[in-house]
């Protein structure tokens, strides 16, 4: 896909409210309708990642297979009926809050269940093609499916695709405006300019390090810090072996975790090198990790606002 796919992300795929088609839906949720439980609704055409589908112009029941997708539909309104989550044990992430609570669980990002989607009779679905390409004909055989590029596009290019796909693009303009508001805010009252900092996500027996174009390392600078150059090869992240440890050094350094009340979930690698690390912090995996969109980001900052403010 590369420069390609990401291009053509940030045109949204050619989101156009181009021809008007009419589909006739039933209203009854019984047999023997009359015209009176009938509705027109209007379609537009949507160019994605893996070509043209009409989508309804109002959808009433999304399926959504990204984490992006599902922040994203949530903070403009279109709460999903239906979301692939990273964790079928944890669920849907605790941060989207009250919006969030009827959204039933789909199987996994990197495992949709295809029936499971097929149950709740989605009028649109939303995935990846690089995650989700070999299911396309699946789901697009259950409702009209769009597919953005890749989950490691810039992710506020992936807003906006999701939002173009719905027909709320200045929604979601307002929504990243609000975001970058609060970032110079808390630049400004914290004076972040000059500073470094590092995201740390242990995983497996490594330490992932994320990027200056992942979602909280982009956060992280959108608030005026720093993340410390290295090679990111290409990608959002790189992974250090526990004896590198030292290297993911900044002046303020945040470790996510499952628990980030319970100071023994601080990896072994990190705290053996306490030396480096003179301002570190746990921070919760479920937002800082996952909760990537709009309302994913403002709970970032609110949560960078306050370890900032506990600086003195």
């Amino acid at each position: 896909m590369g420069r390609i796919a990401t291009r053509m992300n940030r045109v949204f795929f050619g989101v156009v409210a181009a021809t008007t088609a009419v589909a006739v839906t039933a209203c009854g949720s019984s047999g023997g309708g009359d015209e009176s439980d009938t509705a027109a609704a209007t379609t537009r055409t949507v160019e994605h990642a893996h070509g043209v589908a009409e989508v309804p112009d109002s959808p009433q029941r999304v399926v959504v297979l990204e984490p992006v997708q599902l922040d994203t539909t949530i903070a403009l309104g279109a709460t999903p009926v239906g979301a692939a989550v990273l964790s079928e044990a944890t669920g849907v992430p605790a941060y989207l809050g009250e919006e969030a609570a009827g959204i039933e669980t789909v199987g996994t990002v990197a495992e949709p269940n295809v029936e499971a989607i097929a149950a709740l009779a989605p009028d649109l679905i939303l995935g990846t093609e690089t995650r989700h390409g070999d299911l396309y004909e699946q789901l697009a055989g259950i409702a009209p499916t769009v597919f953005m590029a890749s989950q490691a596009d810039p992710w506020q290019d992936n807003v906006r695709f999701v939002a173009g796909v719905l027909g709320k693009e200045d929604a979601a303009q307002t929504l990243l405006d609000d975001y970058t508001a609060r970032c110079e805010e808390i630049a400004t009252e914290h004076r972040t300019e000059g500073r470094t900092a590092q995201l740390i996500r242990p995983r497996n027996d490594n330490l992932t390090l994320y990027g200056p174009t992942s979602f909280a390392g982009s956060t992280l600078e959108c608030a005026g810090l720093t993340i410390p150059p290295r090679d990111w090869e290409n990608s959002i992240s790189v992974d250090l072996s526990p004896e590198l440890a030292a290297e993911a050094k900044a002046d303020l350094v945040v470790v996510t975790s499952a628990q980030p009340d319970d100071p023994a979930t601080m990896p072994a690698a990190v705290t053996a090198n306490a030396q480096y690390f003179p301002n570190l912090h746990l921070v919760d995996q479920s937002y800082w990790i996952t909760g990537v969109g709009p309302l994913g980001g403002m709970t970032v900052l609110d949560d960078l606002d306050r370890i900032l403010g506990a600086e003195g």
